[in-house]
């Protein structure tokens, strides 16, 4: 029984990392993900970190190939349009029924959410990683009142793709932004206006995002991202 603790420990540890390192950008679109040299980043068994990219092929977060292994998934512009329109109708429905259910607890926790993600700078190197949980909690606080488990699991799974694609895009991105402008408009128009005007403000917002990465995609240097890795150099699994 404690093995089998252990094991499941190790497998759920690995895939953490493992899922957060692919939606943070650390490992490259298309790369192959070895097991051997996994186990060895996470300091961790080749059963775990099978466990690990099988948990996440089914999240669509990694790609498996029948009999040669686990790549990263590539990017195209095709897709991340798709994915931001849907992301897009998604949370706006999330949001009116947030904003129709509103409570006073709802409400502190969307101040308490932007006060936090005030503290840090996107364009921070240093700020970065505690800025991203601090965004995406205040996204999540905004739906937090919609009333359906599954709508916020959705957008949840909508989010991480789509956060992969902007860190990919922070590396290239050389236009600055003032996000917690953005954010602060939203939340006023969230708590002090009509469910219109804050789905209109949130499409406004990821749109921005969804252009900024439809011109890096124009960049020869972010291109180069898209090639996809040679068949052969896939991993065959035993």
């Amino acid at each position: 029984m404690a093995k089998s603790t252990e094991k499941t420990t190790l497998s759920t540890t690995v895939y953490q990392k493992l899922r957060s390192d692919i939606i943070d950008g650390a490992f490259r679109p298309g790369e192959k993900l070895r097991i051997e040299p996994l186990g060895a980043l996470y300091s961790v068994g080749s059963n775990a970190v099978r466990e690990a990219l099988s948990r996440l092929s089914s999240e669509r977060l990694v790609d498996r190939h029948e009999q040669r292994g686990f790549s990263v998934p590539t990017i195209a512009l095709d897709d991340w349009r798709v994915l931001g329109r849907t992301r897009c109708w998604l949370e706006t429905r999330a949001l009116e029924e947030s904003m129709r259910n509103r409570s006073d607890a709802w409400e502190e926790a969307i101040v308490v959410a932007f006060h936090r993600l005030s503290r840090y700078r996107s364009d921070s190197a240093a700020d970065l990683s505690a800025w991203g949980t601090a965004h995406r909690n205040f996204h999540r606080a905004l739906l937090a009142n919609c009333g359906s488990p599954w709508m916020l699991e959705f957008c949840d799974i909508l989010a991480d793709h789509a956060n992969r694609y902007v860190s990919i895009a922070n590396a290239y991105r050389k236009v600055p932004r003032n996000g917690q402008a953005e954010h602060e408009v939203l939340m006023k128009a969230t708590l002090h206006g009509t469910p219109e005007e804050a789905c209109a403000l949130l499409v406004e917002h990821y749109t921005r995002t969804l252009h900024t990465i439809e011109e890096l995609f124009n960049r020869d240097s972010f291109a180069s991202l898209l090639a996809d890795p040679p068949a052969g150099e896939l991993e065959e699994l035993s």
